[in-house]
């Protein structure tokens, strides 16, 4: 996991590639009476990793927009080290952007298409050559500069693809969702290689994803959208440890959204039950749990267990599936009422065997109720 401040090394920066401070000042889009961007307030300092995470139609790629010039705002300004730049057309704005689908000149060499933006501002032969060359590097494509992007991997273009933005130098790199045209393995692999070069080229850069492991491998801060608006901003750690509420839960991996009733409440926490679960938690934020309360309560699938021989459970359950992970199974079980469980364990679980399942009640989180099954609410 990324640490809250970034690492980037003094050595590795470009003149002209950082900002002190980006602003976002109220930004927000509406489409006649459907507003898609909330007002949104957001601080990027120089050389940090944001990533905007949310599901799809939450706002991220709107703001992302926005921010490029794409689209105009409705309301709200964006500041760069104190300018304001949301009146400027995107081309004046000298961002870098990483799109899904890379948009490589397919008739133009590797080394054309990274050096094409610099043609077209005018940067002389040598300056290009110069910055081509050690972008190429960079990225760990000299060997393929000659080579036409139909000859190349996947990974490969979007490494032309991130090698072309940043070899403008730009004060703010763009990606949206760069990495979901990759398989599984090459996602893995181009995660590492997006934060490599962020740090050692001394990026400042804004990532859209739907992924929260994608989110929390890359980002300094995350910042968590739902239906236009922010649910939380904070550093990986906070939000996987600290989820303001449940909907920020489910996209931090906690998979078992529980909908129960409070059975009673104490300084020490509270016991809930429902649908076959019964189970003390810790209240989260602002929640003062009562009697007869509707609460969701959050646990992650790796703090759900079997519970120790002779350990009362919080729930009998019934595994239905059973996935193998390698050193551990994932296994979604069912409560007697038809309620779903996910857990993992290093146990040898076979579908049908019947189980108790037990969780520390410093690892279920009471939320408020969300209003709805848990089984609708997806990251």
């Amino acid at each position: 996991m990324t640490k809250a401040e970034p690492a980037v090394a003094p050595a590795a920066r470009r003149p002209g590639s950082q900002l002190d401070e980006l602003q976002l000042r109220g930004v927000s889009r509406a489409y006649g009476a459907h507003t898609a961007l909330q007002p949104l307030e957001l601080t990027v300092r120089g050389g940090e990793f944001v990533a905007l995470l949310g599901p799809s139609g939450c706002g991220k790629t709107t703001a992302l927009n926005c921010l490029a010039g794409l689209l105009p705002l409705t309301s709200g300004e964006i500041l760069l080290d104190g300018k304001r730049i949301d009146t400027l057309p995107p081309e004046k704005r000298g961002f870098g952007m990483v799109f899904q689908n890379y948009a490589l000149f397919p008739h133009l060499t590797v080394r054309a298409n990274i050096a094409f933006g610099l043609k077209m501002r005018g940067v002389s032969r040598s300056e290009t050559a110069r910055r081509v060359e050690d972008v190429l590097r960079l990225v760990h494509l000299t060997e393929q500069a000659h080579k036409h992007p139909g000859r190349l991997s996947g990974g490969q273009q979007q490494r032309v693809a991130i090698a072309r933005a940043i070899v403008m130098e730009p004060p703010l790199v763009l990606m949206d969702e760069p990495l979901s045209n990759l398989d599984a393995a090459l996602r893995l692999e181009m995660r590492s290689e997006i934060r490599r070069i962020h740090q050692e080229f001394g990026l400042t850069t804004l990532y859209v994803t739907h992924d929260q492991e994608e989110a929390l491998s890359l980002a300094d801060r995350l910042v968590v959208l739902r239906e236009g608006r922010v649910s939380q901003i904070g550093t990986p750690a906070e939000l996987y440890e600290h989820p303001a509420d449940a909907h920020v839960a489910a996209f931090m991996g906690y998979r078992n959204l529980l909908p129960l009733r409070v059975v009673s409440a104490d300084a020490d926490g509270a016991l809930a039950e429902g649908r076959g679960i019964r189970l003390r938690g810790t209240p989260v934020g602002e929640l003062d749990p009562h009697a007869g309360q509707s609460v969701t309560v959050a646990v992650r699938p790796e703090d759900l267990r079997i519970a120790e021989e002779g350990e009362e459970g919080v729930a009998e359950a019934v595994a239905e599936i059973v996935e193998y992970h390698g050193r551990v199974q994932h296994v979604e079980a069912v409560t007697r009422d038809g309620h779903r469980l996910h857990l993992k364990t290093g146990r040898h679980v076979r579908p049908g065997d019947p189980l108790s399942v037990a969780v520390d009640p410093e690892r279920a989180l009471f939320f408020p109720d969300l209003g709805q099954p848990a089984e609708e609410v997806t990251p």
